[in-house]
């Protein structure tokens, strides 16, 4: 593994900045308690105590960006409505520009609502829009990131894709062929519709599921030589440079050239897995821009990943804590 100082690295962060494009939301949570059950069917009631709304999605992913000291440009689409404005106040109150956010009326904004009573999920109910955005939004939105890249330095480039829509064919080919011929980093968090449309990357990150799905493999999650096997392929067919396969309680497997692939989860209370795709995504981009090798991605995003499990809800990383962690584990 590479022989850096933790704070050297978190300080390489700090100089970054990184343009996301992908399905935000908004994470909206009831907290309860259960003291009975239902007269009328055998299900709990959930006696509300508070309601709160957080950040969801590839807007997660911009506040991992920016806890991490990084300066993240969020490229979405949210509706005109009450849920939107919602999403736009906590943009503002998280001192996120809204810049990239554009506006449909004839969308939904993307919303999942969480009852939680005593740390434990009890029901998921999602509002949405899946189709793709119309053409002269799509036109919009490309038009405006090629702007972005030609007026600001970019680092890296992020997709992340929640399959809601606002990741379209012809934004990924269009804006990957950006990226190749400005220079800049491109990193992908694929979800299944679009799979198959992501080629030329530096870093794809599909968890198990969306691999499974995506490369019709046929194995289980700890067949790990076949996964590798499959992945190496996959990334020379695609002409990915990394393929980072999240494998959720078994850790993480990255197909890179190396001796070394597999990587083993830390042991921890696992309270919420909620958002740790989005603190992977983004740790590994902000370790990708920052020149480190696969090793160093690796690990730190499998910390980073494990770190916001043990909270409830979706979250950000802590700087803070995550810097203790990896001094904890001696990754350098």
């Amino acid at each position: 593994m590479e022989r850096l100082n933790v704070d050297d690295i978190l300080n390489r962060f700090e100089n970054l900045k990184v343009l996301i494009l992908g399905d935000a939301m908004v994470d909206a949570y009831m907290w309860g308690k259960i003291e009975r059950i239902s007269p009328e069917a055998p299900i709990p009631i959930v006696t509300v105590t508070n309601r709160e709304n957080r950040l969801g999605g590839a807007a997660n992913v911009s506040l991992n960006i920016q806890a991490l000291g990084a300066t993240p440009i969020l490229f979405s689409v949210i509706g005109d409505d009450v849920r939107g404005k919602d999403f736009l106040k906590l943009f503002k109150k998280n001192d996120l520009t809204s810049e990239g956010i554009f506006i449909d009326p004839g969308r939904k904004t993307t919303v999942k609502n969480r009852v939680i009573s005593n740390g434990q999920h009890i029901a998921r109910f999602d509002e949405e829009t899946v189709d793709y955005i119309p053409e002269n939004l799509e036109n919009q939105i490309f038009l405006t990131v090629k702007k972005t890249l030609e007026e600001q330095k970019i680092d890296v480039i992020i997709f992340v894709d929640y399959d809601k829509g606002v990741i379209t064919p012809n934004l990924i080919q269009n804006i990957s062929q950006l990226a190749k011929e400005k220079g800049i980093l491109l990193a992908i968090d694929p979800k299944k519709r679009n799979f198959k449309f992501y080629k030329d990357a530096d870093l794809f990150k599909p968890n198990f599921g969306e691999f499974r799905d995506g490369t019709k493999f046929t194995g289980k999650k700890n067949d790990l030589e076949d996964i590798l096997k499959l992945a190496k392929e996959y990334k020379v067919r695609k002409n990915f440079k990394l393929i980072f396969v999240t494998l959720s309680e078994l850790g993480v497997l990255i197909s890179n050239g190396v001796e070394k692939s597999y990587y083993p989860a830390n042991i921890r209370y696992v309270a919420d897995v909620s958002g740790a795709g989005d603190t992977v995504i983004g740790v590994a981009s902000l370790c990708l821009a920052a020149g480190l090798g696969p090793d160093l991605i690796a690990n730190l995003s499998n910390i980073a990943g494990g770190l916001v499990c043990e909270k409830v809800g979706v979250v950000p990383i802590d700087k803070e804590q995550f810097r203790a962690e990896i001094l904890e584990k001696k990754c350098f």
